[in-house]
This record gives C-alpha cells, sequence and structure tokens, in this order.
C-alpha cells in the first residue's frame, strides 16, 4: 500500500518526533528572537546627550515613541507565534498534528516544514 499524504489518516510516531525537533528549534529561535526585541525596548538607548542637541530633541522623540511602538507590535507578534508553535507540540502530543481542521486531511508535509504550525491544508486555505 502506497504512503500517500492523501491515504493516510496521520503522521507516523517517527514523523511527528521529526516535526518536534523542528517546532522546539523554531520555539528556541523564537524565545531569543523575542528577548532581543523585549531589551531592545527596555533599553531606551539615551546616552546622556539631551542637553547637546536641542535642535533634534523633537525628531528623537517622535522617533523613540515609533521604535517603541513597532518594538511592541513586534514582541506581540512574537509571542503569538511562539503560542502557536506550542500549540502545534500540543498536537503531537496528541497525534493530532497535521490534520488539516476543515477537511480533516493530511497537511502535506512540505507545507508543515515551511509553516510548522499550520493547522489549515492549501486547499482549505484556499477556500477562505
Amino acid at each position: 500500500m502506497a504512503t500517500d499524504t492523501n491515504a493516510k489518516e496521520r503522521f507516523t510516531d517517527a514523523e511527528l518526533e521529526e516535526f518536534k525537533i523542528l517546532i522546539q528549534q523554531k520555539i528556541d529561535k523564537a524565545q531569543n528572537d523575542l528577548d532581543l526585541i523585549k531589551s531592545a525596548y527596555m533599553n531606551n538607548g539615551n546616552n546622556g546627550t539631551d542637553d547637546t542637541s536641542p535642535t533634534f530633541k523633537a525628531f528623537e522623540e517622535g522617533s523613540e515613541t515609533m521604535s517603541k511602538e513597532a518594538n511592541s507590535a513586534l514582541a506581540i507578534r512574537q509571542e503569538k507565534f511562539i503560542r502557536d508553535l506550542r500549540n502545534a507540540l500540543v498536537r503531537i502530543q496528541n497525534k493530532t498534528y497535521g490534520i488539516c481542521r476543515v477537511t480533516g486531511k493530511l497537511i502535506a508535509k512540505d507545507r508543515l516544514k515551511l509553516v510548522p504550525h499550520a493547522t489549515l491544508s492549501i486547499e482549505a486555505k484556499n477556500m477562505q
């Protein structure tokens, strides 16, 4: 019997283990990136030169506010990404990982390697 993605109901334990390793690596990197974003946000970068360049102060304050807003948005997005990856680990543990939540079919392995937290097959994604 062929092991076609459409014929299989779920990924094998060995395949799930491969995805688990991939996802854990992505979580570690994402967490590291989040820590960098947060440290950049916490560090205001003020080197005590406020009194030496009063003409640029207004521009710096505006830039600093934009930078904090951008960092905040990045941090929120990164936290969501980490949450989605952790949810994928739960699906691996439950042996439901890689099953499209709309069609019930297996999501293509190539898609999961690129987007390991995907819960929709390309077919379902195109239906949206």
